[in-house]
């Protein structure tokens, strides 16, 4: 099973620039790990640490966002039951699923 850290770092290749053309974004993934993703001009850019000002943030352990990410947890379900914690543009965080394929992760 990959982790958390090889997930996020596999997020370019998963990336659906068409459905995310008009993002221009930072989102923060606190893992063991963290990471943030920049998306602008279509492009998305994997980087180590805290981004200083995120869009948003998204906190999980890491078998929880591995399960996320891979589609064997729903985001919402996730957020209903505390396993996922969003901090930020809520909005911005729903439309997640639909920037990145989950089958090209893992």
């Amino acid at each position: 099973m990959p982790s958390a850290t090889d997930l996020i770092q596999q997020l370019p290749a998963a990336f659906d620039a068409t459905a995310a053309a008009d993002a221009d974004c930072t989102i923060q993934f606190n893992v063991s790990e963290p990471m943030h993703v920049l998306i602008r001009s279509g492009r998305c850019e994997v980087k180590r640490g805290t981004a200083a000002s995120p869009d948003v943030s998204l906190t999980m352990d890491d078998a929880d966002f591995v399960a996320l990410m891979t589609g064997e947890l729903n985001g919402m379900t996730a957020f209903m039951t505390g396993k996922l914690t969003v901090d930020g543009d809520l909005m911005l965080a729903q439309r997640l699923t639909q920037w990145f394929e989950a089958g090209k992760l893992g």
